[in-house]
C-alpha cells in the first residue's frame, strides 16, 4: 500500500542544551517538518517503536567517546524498529521492517548517501516481536552475548555475577550464563526484580542492593567467589564485588549508570588492587566492534527463544516522541522493569 507523504508530519525531539546532571524538560525541543518523498537510491521509514539505553546520557555530552556526540539542535539519536513506508532503494522495499537509529521521530528519512553507514536492516519478526527486537535480540542483547562471551570468557561451572539483572543487558547475560553452564547471580533494585530475575528468568540468586546487604548477599551466594563480573552500574557495587572476586576473573565493564549523571569526577574503582593481587582482568567492552557478528548472535538467541531457554521482558511506555524526556527520567530512576522501550506507532 503506498502511503501519501504529502499528508504526513514529524515530530521530533531535538537537543536542545547539554545537561548537566539529570537530563530535564529544558535540555529538549520538540519540532515537526514535513515528509518529503525519497530521492533516488533513498527511502522513508516509519518508527514503531523506540529503544531507552543509558548510553543515551553520554551521547548528550561533548567530548570524545567511541562515537560523536549528539549536536545541539540534532535531532535526539535512539535506536529503533520500523517500517518502511517509501523506497527508492533497491535493498528495501516498502512493507520491510527493519531495525536501525531512526532518532526520538516518528519518521525518518534515510538520504541515498546515507543508507550504507545507516546501520539499516530488514529484521524476521518470525524470530521476535518488535520488543524482543530491540531487547534480546537487538542492541542489549548484542551487548550482553558478545560482552559476557568475548570478554567475559565464562567456563562451565563458574560463578557469574551481574549488576543491573532485571534490566535488557543483564537479563542476557545471567540467562546465557545458565545456558553455558554457569552459575548466575545477579544483582538488582528491590524485591520484586529480585524475584523475576530468580523465578523467571532462571539466575541461581539475586541479591537487592537498595536493602543494603550486598556484601553480605555476595558472600553467602557466591561462596567460592566471583569468577566473572558483567558491570553495568560502577560506582559503589564495582567496588564492593571487587572484594570478592577469584584468581584470574574477568571484569567486563559495560556502563557504569550510577555515574551518568554526576556533576563532578566519575567514580572509579577504590579497590582496583584486587586486580593486582588476582591476576584479575578488567577491560571494557563497547558492542558496535561486534557488528559483522551480529547476525550468529541473532540466530543463537533466536534458538533459544523458540525452544523456552530464553526469556525477553519489556517494559513499554506509550505516548509516542511526546514523552521521550519521561521515559528517559524513568530510566535513570530505576522505575522501568525490564527493558524499556517507547511505543511511537502502531505496527
Amino acid at each position: 500500500m503506498t502511503t501519501d507523504l504529502a499528508s504526513l508530519v514529524n515530530h521530533q525531539v531535538r537537543l536542545a542544551a547539554r545537561p548537566v546532571g539529570l537530563p530535564a524538560a529544558s535540555n529538549w525541543r520538540f519540532s515537526e517538518e514535513a515528509v518529503a518523498a525519497p530521492a533516488e537510491g533513498g527511502l522513508v521509514v516509519k518508527t514503531l517503536a523506540l529503544s531507552l539505553d543509558p548510553a543515551m546520557r553520554g551521547w548528550m555530552n561533548e567530548g570524545r567517546s567511541y562515537i560523536p556526540p549528539v549536536e545541539l539542535g540534532e535531532v535526539m539519536r535512539a535506536g529503533g524498529i520500523g517500517r518502511v513506508i517509501a523506497s527508492r532503494h533497491p535493498g528495501f522495499a516498502v512493507g520491510d521492517t527493519v531495525s536501525g537509529a531512526p532518532g526520538v521521530q516518528e519518521y525518518w528519512s534515510i538520504a541515498p548517501e546515507q543508507v550504507a553507514r545507516s546501520g539499516l536492516a530488514r529484521i524476521d519478526l518470525a524470530l521476535g516481536d518488535v520488543g524482543q527486537w530491540l531487547n534480546v535480540l537487538g542492541m542489549p542483547g548484542m551487548t550482553g552475548y558478545f560482552g559476557l562471551l568475548d570478554v567475559g570468557k565464562p567456563e562451565a561451572g563458574q560463578t557469574v555475577v551481574v549488576s543491573g539483572a532485571a534490566g535488557a543487558v543483564g537479563q542476557m547475560v545471567g540467562q546465557l550464563a545458565k545456558i553455558k553452564g554457569c552459575r548466575a547471580v545477579g544483582i538488582a533494585g528491590g524485591a520484586e526484580k529480585c524475584r523475576f530475575v530468580v523465578d523467571e528468568l532462571g539466575f541461581d540468586a539475586c541479591i537487592d542492593y537498595k536493602a543494603g546487604q550486598l556484601r553480605e548477599g555476595l558472600r553467602e551466594h557466591c561462596g567460592n567467589g566471583v569468577d566473572v563480573y558483567f558491570d553495568n552500574v560502577g560506582g559503589e557495587i564495582l567496588d564492593t564485588v571487587l572484594t570478592r572476586i577469584n584468581r584470574h576473573a574477568r571484569i567486563v565493564i559495560c556502563g557504569a549508570i550510577s555515574q551518568y549523571n554526576n556533576t563532578g569526577a566519575v567514580q572509579g574503582p577504590r579497590n582496583y588492587l584486587a586486580l593486582l593481587v588476582n591476576r584479575a582482568r578488567m577491560e571494557g567492552m563497547v558492542v558496535f566492534d561486534y557488528a559483522a557478528r551480529y547476525p550468529q548472535a541473532i540466530a543463537e538467541i533466536a534458538g533459544h527463544l523458540k525452544a523456552g531457554r530464553m526469556k525477553s521482558r519489556e517494559d513499554w511506555l506509550e505516548g509516542g516522541v511526546a514523552r521521550f524526556p519521561e521515559a528517559l527520567g524513568r530510566l535513570f530512576e530505576g522505575a522501568n522493569f525490564g527493558k524499556l522501550v517507547l511505543k511511537v506507532a502502531d505496527d
